[in-house]
């Protein structure tokens, strides 16, 4: 069975993994003190590390502020072996960026078996589909995949291909020269569950994306799937040893909570350091206000108005729609850094343009007017804020009666050319959250999606920071109470 007990002292190799760390750095170098406690026990060469992707993520200054050569850093520094993409670095960063971190600074395995360059259908050298490292005496072939966003991959130059014909391929290619395959998996527990039903040859599956925690690991058909859930609070520890017998990989596998171990040292060090040249790099002013622009997730603000206003202008469209909550905080008059406006809009979420009906409009300008949508907590999806928020709109006129029943409280909604019409296709700025659903999913509606990448919304809201005029017209109402 994969997951009976080992019966030997110390197994030939111990396996240890993370996913989705998304800069939770203080996790990452408690990890360190734990990877280098196995290390001493097991020694190097019975010793395999490994990260599932998402390790990266802007909204943390110094991963914002080194284009994430803290985290390779601190991946450097415990040992890692091998490391797949996630979305959180594959799409928020450009491939000259990754070039210089994966190439340059890495000094572990990159592996992503289904994406490629656009351009020429090929790999850079510093991505490989797959790879094979011993340890223990055992032959591991390692296979990366991530989740096949392709829309978005496709503007930044990437061919993200099918996953399951990708991880096919590696295994045919890899299978004769390993003992033990492992997949590298940034797909969630669905994808994973789907592939251990369908590819033969896999052993193990160390999941990702998803955040899922398996402390009991899942055996479908004979493959063992394992995933430390999020944010570096559990590390995956898999036992790996040989069955005298059957000659198959036996595996004993559990999550060990990090919680109580000190940050390694060196770690820190590595933090600090990365926190001084971040806040020293985003302290360049990127605007001057001669006013406050305060912010609300819960009603109407300058600062909700400016980014929809940005949104409308950035995708040249009729009107500009964002929830409130991308904003967590408002802006004093004075200088702006860089660091202010990654500070109050951290998430990684792209601007986009969609072809939305006046009745969709309609539909979530009337959620936006009620409590459980306000303030609904939201996960994932690049949010990065604390609840939705209502909706701030440009382009539009709200008039609305407060007191009035759910979903019928709009009196009156005008767009630039008259009357929202419910019938009609109206051009929307907006986010590409919204495209997956959430929060305001008659939003998910649009026809002719285009997204803008690698823009993020805070590079749209410093353009706007930029222009005198365009300040002053966010303090415009553009929702009006009835007898105001």
């Amino acid at each position: 069975m994969p997951n009976s007990p080992i019966s030997t002292s110390a197994a030939r190799v111990l396996l240890l993994h993370s996913n989705d760390m998304h800069s939770h750095l203080e996790q990452a170098a408690k990890m360190s003190t734990y990877i280098a406690e196995q290390r001493r026990f097991y020694g190097t060469d019975r010793l395999l590390t490994l990260d599932i992707g998402d390790h990266m993520d802007r909204m943390r200054l110094e991963t914002e502020g080194s284009d994430g050569l803290v985290n390779i850093a601190l991946l450097n520094g415990a040992g890692y072996d091998a490391v797949t993409l996630g979305n959180n670095e594959g799409l928020t960063y450009t491939e000259n960026v990754l070039e210089r971190a994966y190439a340059k600074e890495a000094r572990f395995a990159v592996l992503c078996a289904n994406l490629k360059r656009s351009a020429d259908g090929k790999r850079p050298e510093w991505l490989l589909p797959g790879t094979v490292i011993r340890k223990g005496g055992l032959r591991f072939g390692l296979i990366g995949v991530t989740a096949a966003f392709s829309d978005f991959y496709s503007m930044l130059g990437w061919d993200a291909g099918d996953p399951v014909k990708a991880a096919a391929e590696q295994v045919k290619a890899l299978r004769p020269h390993a003992d033990v395959m492992v997949l590298l998996s940034h797909l969630g527990l669905a994808f994973d569950k789907r592939i251990a039903e369908e590819l033969n040859g896999i052993d193990l599956i160390l999941g990702g994306h998803t955040h899922h925690l398996l402390e009991e690991p899942l055996v479908v058909r004979g493959t063992t799937i394992c995933a430390a859930g999020k944010f570096g609070d559990q590390i995956g520890r898999v036992e790996i040893d040989i069955d005298p017998v059957s000659s198959r990989p036996v595996f004993l596998a559990s999550c060990v909570p990090i919680a109580a171990y000190a940050e390694d040292a060196e770690a820190a060090a590595v933090i600090g350091r990365f926190r001084e040249t971040g806040a020293r790099l985003l302290s360049r002013t990127v605007a001057r206000l001669g006013m406050a622009l305060p912010a609300s997730a819960e009603r109407e603000s300058p600062l909700g108005n400016l980014l929809a206003a940005g949104l409308r202008r950035w995708t040249e469209a009729e009107i500009g729609i964002v929830n409130a909550g991308q904003l967590l905080g408002g802006l004093a008059a004075g200088d702006v850094t860089a660091a202010q406006l990654h500070a109050l809009c951290p998430s990684p979420i792209n601007p986009c343009r969609m072809r939305l009906s006046g009745a969709h409009i309609r539909r979530a300008l009337e959620e936006s007017l009620l409590p459980e949508f306000v303030g609904m907590p939201i996960r994932g999806f690049g949010f990065r804020g604390h609840q939705l928020g209502t909706l701030a709109v440009d382009g539009l006129v709200v008039h609305y009666d407060p007191d009035g029943p759910p979903m019928g409280k709009l009196m009156d909604v005008r767009a630039a050319d008259g009357p929202l019409d419910d019938g009609r296709l109206y051009t929307v700025g907006t986010i590409d959250m919204f495209t997956f659903g959430i929060g305001y999913e008659s939003l998910k509606q649009g026809l002719e999606i285009r997204y803008y990448l690698p823009e993020f919304i805070r590079d749209v809201l410093a353009e706007e920071l930029g222009r005198e005029e365009r300040i002053g017209d966010a303090a415009r109402l553009r929702w009006v109470q009835a007898g105001r």
